[in-house]
């Protein structure tokens, strides 16, 4: 969430400052909209909430929403607030809202995004691919991405799925030549990362050990090709925008809101589901980011606004 919010506020290209909140119950058990005392449900380790009230506010995340409608009347109405994905409250209370498609909001104040909003430019993708091509420079061509995500609250990641990949991506490399650059997340877990370690042991693969700079976004710049499981849709949608073929890998599980987002990424050519296979296309990386970013800028003099984001 914190990287749709830096996302967008990089976009709009003013000066921004990130704010981290950490609520408490019970005021986080109540809807966003309704909470009658937000700065008291600050704990310790937030961010403070303070003047000067900036010229923009960009909120993402259910619990952010009460404090940028709380600085919005703290600064008079002055500052702009712009909420990334569904506030669960009234669309009216926010100058602007850019929720998923799949949320299914409607109003003069909505842009709807595909993708969800990400970090991804062509410079930053240049620039890492130079930092760490020296540490796959011994890996086979045609250079594959790997970007393993974990269980969460509607998809499951077990060892035995986690075993069938790595098959999967172990015979990818004896038909089709290619090396593997793999990058686990937190989410993984330790059990389904040793299993995916030993899986590809011996095979052209370098799997990240989460220790030094993150390689995400210098694999990303550096792949002929990327597959992305299916849990995370920050991880697809900074994927399609390198442009590149996207194989979506298939996990236990779903709900309505993941099974229309990858059926959209789907019918939009951006993604294919992975059959064992390499496919090879090219498409246009989608535009959310941009549109989002313009609406913002309408709503504000670049010369001599400020952004924050939270």
């Amino acid at each position: 969430m914190e990287n749709q919010a830096i996302a967008l506020a990089e976009a709009v290209g003013l000066p921004f400052t990130t704010k981290r909140v950490h609520p408490r119950p019970p005021w986080t058990w109540l809807p966003p909209g309704l909470w009658p005392a937000p700065l008291a449900a600050l704990g310790d380790d937030s961010d403070a909430i303070a003047p000067p009230w900036p010229d923009l506010l960009i909120s993402c995340g259910r619990r952010s929403v009460p404090y940028a409608l709380w600085v919005k009347r703290a600064s008079g109405g002055r500052t702009r607030i712009v909420h990334i994905q569904n506030p669960q409250t009234r669309l009216s209370r926010f100058d602007l809202v850019a929720p998923p498609r799949h949320d299914h909001l409607r109003g003069a104040n909505v842009v709807e995004t595909l993708a969800s909003l990400h970090r991804v430019t062509a410079d930053r993708l240049a620039e890492q691919a130079t930092r760490f091509a020296p540490e796959l420079a011994d890996l086979p061509r045609p250079l594959v991405a790997v970007l393993i995500g974990g269980s969460n609250a509607c998809y499951r990641m077990t060892p035995a799925i986690v075993a069938d990949l790595a098959a999967q991506l172990r015979r990818l490399c004896a038909d089709a030549g290619v090396g593997l650059a793999v990058t686990p997340s937190r989410r993984t877990g330790e059990e389904n990362i040793r299993v995916l370690r030993q899986a590809l042991d011996g095979a052209p693969a370098v799997v990240w050990d989460f220790t030094g700079e993150n390689p995400y976004f210098g694999y990303l710049g550096l792949a002929d090709a990327i597959i992305v499981t299916c849990d995370s849709v920050n991880m697809v949608s900074e994927a399609c925008a390198t442009g590149k073929p996207v194989h979506v890998v298939q996990l236990a599980g779903g709900n309505r809101k993941f099974d229309e987002f990858h059926r959209g990424m789907r019918e939009a050519g951006y993604t294919r589901e992975f059959q064992g296979r390499l496919e090879h296309w090219r498409c246009r990386p989608p535009d959310d980011l941009a549109r989002v970013a313009e609406r913002v800028q309408q709503m504000l003099n670049p010369a001599t606004a400020h952004a924050g984001a939270a």
